[in-house]
């Protein structure tokens, strides 16, 4: 698999270095390059209690991106997934600690434990007071004797940095981020694991399979479960959660990597309905397991003064704050923009087209998904078909019976069920075509006149490799009859294989190799609709 990098072993040092440059100067790091690998607040005068983590690479924008005021003062990074030695530890416990002493939160991992833990050691013969809190809020694997420490950790980065940020001791500071240990649980789930830069991908969750409690290294997890969709998933994380959520809980929404912003905020709609938590931070990648298509959720009950921590401002973009569930917020639409609702009459026959020509544009999503895809992001049969499927639902409240209100109700219908510039053309069509019949045009005038509307206002004529190029030779052909105008359809669909430059249209960005011996698919959407309908009118 490609991966923006550069050599493997420069990996990580090029990545630090970039957090670096793009900081503004809030950070900066110890020469010990390629060893050495240790960011901290530049702005830092040892005065108040220190707060370290850490640990392998791969997790970003964790641990580095959380580096500044009110949450950790150092980070020291591994390789990807390989715990930093003990001598990168002990650097950066040298180079922040103070006469207040400092904390060092470790997630509960065997490497982890042992450098950090003899790095403190070594710190404590030399003079600093060093506390050190091992994290392990992972809940997948219930019967593990040291449960893995995960996205639950910037809890205790966030609770304990606002104590030590307001200048509390390092009792303190080591007491509120035991009590956050303690309290704190974590679950992710996923539909692929993650690659590792420089090794294969390992294939392990099949296709329509998601899997529940992986770690964050691509560890396998409990158990693989069908996939049913993000309200499922989070459905499925939240009840092993359930025991661990008591009182006012705060959750917080991890990206695992791989995992769209589009996504995370279906599934934070999903943990909003389900009406368990009082508080959310995020959704955001915060501990990531480099590209993993997953998704994770840590929950911690709260008090006031946690609440009061957690909601703290910071200047780390990284962290993305805490905010309040809340109702979603609907007004009404402003005056002019709710369409007048046409009066309901029958048609069987008109019905049962309407109904055809739908029932084509849903058989034929993934035909013209695949040709979209040639030519532009392979969504042209989803977007007809869904416009379809709303459209056969809204049979019954259309005016069938009369044809200068079916036409505008069918465009407006579709301006508001079909995405992109297609719903609008098709409004503009029928509009149109609504207008002209009313004017007394028949019905094959009336299309034509739709047509004409759409190429003055858009632009697109025939020749241009656009669904113009097989619906204008069709309604030209129409009044010979159905059949004559299905056959011209098809032969306009299928001349659009050899443009191969558009000049309207998402393809007129599209290189010619891919357009060359591939049929438009909004002229091919034409050409199905018109055979449809002819062998059902001729049948």
């Amino acid at each position: 698999m490609a991966q923006f990098v550069n050599a493997k072993d420069d990996l990580v040092k090029e990545a630090l270095d970039g957090v670096l440059a793009t900081s503004g100067g809030a950070l900066a790091r110890l020469d010990g390059y390629p060893h050495i690998k240790v960011v901290y607040r530049a702005d830092w005068d040892r005065s108040k209690v220190a707060l370290i983590s850490g640990g392998g690479s791969g997790h970003e924008p964790a641990h580095a991106g959380f580096v500044g005021a009110g949450m950790l003062t150092a980070a020291v990074c591994g390789e990807v997934f390989a715990s930093p030695s003990v001598e990168a530890v002990l650097a950066g416990i040298l180079a922040v600690t103070g006469e207040a002493g400092c904390l060092l939160i470790v997630k509960n991992y065997t490497g982890d434990r042992l450098n950090f833990g003899l790095a403190a050691e070594r710190a404590r013969a030399l003079g600093r007071k060093v506390e050190m809190v091992v994290v392990d809020d992972d809940i997948a694997l219930p019967d593990l004797p040291q449960p893995r420490g995960v996205a639950g950790t910037l809890f205790v980065h966030k609770i304990a940095g606002a104590l030590a940020e307001d200048g509390a001791d390092l009792a303190a500071v080591t007491t509120a981020a035991k009590r956050v240990i303690d309290s704190v649980a974590s679950i992710g789930t996923s539909l692929d694991t993650c690659t590792v830069p420089g090794s294969p991908k390992e294939d392990r969750i099949p296709a329509g399979k998601a899997e529940l409690g992986l770690g964050i290294h691509g560890e396998p997890g409990v158990e693989q479960v069908a996939f049913q969709g993000a309200k499922q998933a989070m459905a499925l994380v939240l009840d092993k959660l359930k025991p661990h959520m008591t009182g006012q809980c705060v959750a917080l929404i991890n990206d695992l990597g791989g995992t769209t912003p589009l996504e995370m905020s279906v599934l934070a709609h999903a943990l909003a309905q389900a009406d368990v938590v009082s508080h959310v931070v995020g959704p955001a990648p915060m501990m990531t397991s480099l590209d993993m298509h997953g998704f994770s959720v840590s929950v911690l009950p709260v008090d006031d003064a946690d609440l009061a921590g957690l909601s703290a401002p910071v200047p780390m973009a990284a962290w993305p704050g805490v905010q309040a569930i809340a109702p979603v917020k609907v007004t009404p639409l402003p005056d002019g923009l709710t369409p007048i609702a046409p009066i309901p009459s029958a048609n069987d026959k008109t019905q049962a087209t309407i109904a055809h020509v739908a029932d084509l544009l849903i058989a034929a999503e993934e035909t013209l998904n695949a040709l979209d895809a040639k030519s532009g992001d392979g969504d042209t049969g989803s977007t007809l078909a869904t416009a379809a499927r709303a459209l056969k639902g809204s049979l019954d409240r259309m005016p069938l019976a009369d044809l200068t209100q079916l036409f505008p109700a069918l465009g407006n219908e579709l301006s508001q069920t079909m995405g992109g510039s297609s719903g609008v053309i098709l409004a503009i069509y029928f509009n149109a075509a609504g207008d002209a019949c009313a004017g007394g045009a028949t019905v094959e005038k009336a299309l034509l006149e739709g047509l004409q509307r759409v190429g003055d206002v858009g632009g697109a004529k025939v020749g241009d490799r656009t669904m113009i190029d097989a619906l204008a030779p069709a309604l030209d052909a129409l009044p010979k009859g159905i059949a004559a105008a299905a056959s011209a359809a098809r032969a306009g669909a299928n001349a659009t294989a050899q443009i191969v430059k558009a000049k309207a249209g998402r393809a007129a960005y599209v290189p010619s190799d891919n357009l060359a011996g591939h049929n438009d698919p909004g002229a091919e959407a034409v050409a199905l609709l018109f055979e449809g309908l002819a062998g059902k009118l001729e049948g």
